[in-house]
């Protein structure tokens, strides 16, 4: 062998350095080997693939249906301020204790929606509707109207968990600031219902707080008048009852307090999920792929044993 055939060899070590290590050049992979092995092995593949799509379309038909319906809502974001904020500055203290604002218009846009996920509205409405049966059916005897273990009774805790992660959803879009609620259930007619009366229940439940928080600021600043002989200040706390008074007549008329419902529930035609012909699909798919693991597999632990 010649000077100019010899293969390179590695630089001698220095001191201080570590000796240079040199790998085996990489083994292209040699894809005809692997086609070869599928081809040999279709009749393994095509029973795998047909038993996994087999599995998938019976249990896209096995599954029980669920619907989805929506209610689209705007939500009354500003709260009117009755052009009070000129007597923050001198009386922020007893409007404070009052519960009055007296600042600007406040954004309830984030109060609102938060009230449709929060846990004692859910829990408040599974109650008034009488839903815990029909979350919990294999807990429930329906002959005698009890629960077959009272012992184990689902709880309200439970009763909310199964609501929020399952049936309820509630989603904004930042853009236009519109929310959907939108139920999901096994019986159509039933899940337009609970939409339009889940609403329903948080536009009542609001309306009511607002009503109340502003009778108790009146009640208060009433309280407040004989105690006083300043007449700057009995006319700013007559100004506060007047503004809180036009508040609660404001809540008590409007029914849609806290939402505005643009587009109302309707029973679905079609269900939701499952849909079958995406599961029928990912059966085939998974079946090829897994047959192809398995034939590569069976095919290097014949070419490894003696």
């Amino acid at each position: 062998m010649t000077k100019q055939e010899q293969p390179p060899q590695p630089p001698p070590p220095y001191p201080g350095y570590p000796v240079p290590v040199m790998y085996p050049p990489e083994e292209p992979i040699d894809w005809g080997k692997y086609w070869k092995i599928l081809v040999e092995q279709r009749k393994l593949i095509g029973a795998i693939t047909i038993a996994s799509t087999l599995i998938a379309t019976a249990a896209a038909f096995l599954m029980t249906p669920i619907y989805r319906a929506e209610v689209l809502l705007a939500p009354s974001s500003q709260e009117d301020s009755e052009g009070l904020s000129a007597l923050a500055g001198q009386f922020g203290d007893l409007a404070a204790i009052a519960g009055i604002n007296l600042g600007p218009g406040k954004d309830k846009t984030a109060e609102y929606v938060a009230a449709l996920k929060s846990r004692s509205l859910s829990v408040s409405f599974i109650n008034e509707q009488k839903l815990m049966p029909a979350l919990f059916p294999g807990k429930w005897d329906k002959e005698n109207k009890r629960w077959k273990d009272a012992a184990k009774a689902p709880t309200e805790w439970q009763a909310f968990e199964r609501w929020d992660y399952g049936i309820r959803r509630v989603t904004q879009d930042r853009r236009t600031g519109l929310v959907t609620v939108a139920i999901e259930w096994t019986d159509p007619a039933q899940t337009a219902k609970w939409a339009n009366d889940f609403v329903k229940h948080v536009n009542t439940r609001l309306r009511a707080e607002a009503v109340d928080e502003a009778s108790r600021s009146i009640a208060y600043l009433e309280q407040q008048l004989p105690q006083t002989t300043s007449v700057e200040v009995q006319q700013a706390i007559y100004r506060l009852i007047e503004g809180q008074t036009k508040k609660k007549m404001v809540a008590n008329t409007r029914e849609e307090y806290a939402f505005a419902t643009i587009d109302a529930a309707v029973t679905p035609e079609r269900k939701h999920r499952p849909r079958r012909m995406t599961l029928v699909l990912a059966g085939l798919f998974l079946g090829l792929m897994a047959g192809a693991v398995v034939a590569v597999v069976m095919a290097r632990r014949r070419s490894v044993d003696p």
